[in-house]
């Protein structure tokens, strides 16, 4: 049986890390949404060329605070 078609956004937390989230779903708190509903390819191609850094953002600070 095929997947009910459905609306889903991004969002993004404070770490900068990505998720894709069911439209009309109410977003937890921590995470905001960062994309218009589209599908859920659309959503995942977006998230796919967006995070290309997989570490957390305060990982990724603290890294770059050391090299200094």
């Amino acid at each position: 049986m095929a997947e009910p078609i459905q609306s889903y956004q991004v969002v993004v937390n404070h770490e900068e890390q990505y998720s894709i989230w069911p439209l009309g779903c109410e977003i937890p708190a921590g995470w905001r949404a960062v994309t218009d509903p589209g599908s859920k390819e659309a959503c995942l191609a977006y998230v796919e060329s967006a995070w290309t850094d997989m570490r957390p953002f305060s990982l990724r600070q603290q890294m770059d605070a050391s090299k200094q």
